[in-house]
């Protein structure tokens, strides 16, 4: 599974993932100032004192982390936590995890985590309930079909001649109807499983995803499948921003920010990214 993770997102999402946005998007009250670390600033202000709660998918999936395993460090969100979880001053044992639901995690009302990776796209809708950290990975969207689909090839107006699907509440969902606008409705699924399981029954042209998911897709679980192109991160839906989900005006935002910061000055999350989401494969920007 290593080696699958480690080709099945592509170097090219890291160039687009440069000019799809920038950290502005974090849903912080104030810049966190002075030379304080991310551990002085977290001190005291963990769910559990001395303890570091982080939530994931139920289950979790690849190449965000492996083996539906977090605690492994294996992954490319798994490691992004424990990387900050050591700039918080948090030892791995002394890291705790829990499951949530997607949607379950974006209601109000307090949480039962310090904050939550589970490729969260930072939108102005979800921070009147929620708050972000800055943006620890940007991606594009990308459409994928099977063998002789007719989106082979297919430019952007092609595209909107074609049955598409994608998981409700999602980026990709909202590029599909607000970039795409098809001549017919996208089919909506409760989870991405449910889009596979649409396009591998040919009831739909092609399905979208964000880059990373798509290329796993087509690696890994869908045989004959294949990433047929990426869409441009400077379009209307612009690039997909993950951010670390919180409790609303959860104080920890800041603590958070100034590890993330630490870790992109150092070039460790750049490490991180190039580890669990590269790839030499090349895909067409669909125009």
């Amino acid at each position: 599974m290593r080696k699958i993770a480690l080709t099945v997102a592509i170097a090219s999402t890291l160039a687009l993932a440069a000019c799809g946005g920038d950290d502005s998007a974090s849903d912080t009250s104030a810049a966190p100032g002075g030379n304080q670390t991310a551990a002085e600033c977290a001190a005291g202000k963990t769910l559990t004192e001395g303890t570091l709660t982080i939530a994931t998918g139920n289950p979790a999936y690849s190449p965000w982390v492996l083996n539906d395993d977090p605690a492994s460090k294996e992954g490319f969100e798994a490691a992004v936590a424990y990387a900050v979880a050591t700039e918080l001053g948090f030892e791995d044992s002394a890291v705790t995890w829990v499951r949530t639901d997607f949607d379950a995690a974006i209601q109000p009302g307090k949480k039962d985590f310090d904050f939550n990776l589970q490729q969260y796209s930072i939108t102005d809708e979800r921070k009147q309930t929620v708050s972000f950290s800055d943006s620890y990975y940007t991606t594009n969207q990308a459409i994928v079909g099977l063998d002789g689909s007719a989106a082979i090839g297919a430019s952007l107006a092609d595209l909107k001649k074609l049955k598409l699907g994608a998981q409700v509440g999602t980026t990709s969902l909202a590029y599909i109807t607000d970039v795409i606008q098809p001549d017919s409705e996208p089919l909506v699924y409760d989870d991405n499983a449910g889009a596979k399981a649409a396009l591998e029954a040919k009831q739909i042209d092609a399905a979208v995803f964000d880059l990373p998911t798509a290329l796993y897709v087509s690696s890994v679980e869908i045989e004959g499948s294949s990433v047929l192109g990426q869409f441009p991160a400077s379009d209307a839906a612009d690039a997909d921003q993950f951010g670390m989900l919180f409790d609303l005006d959860n104080p920890l935002v800041d603590c958070v920010n100034i590890a993330l910061s630490t870790l992109k000055d150092s070039g460790s999350l750049d490490e991180i990214t190039a580890k669990w989401l590269s790839t030499e494969a090349d895909i067409p920007v669909i125009k």
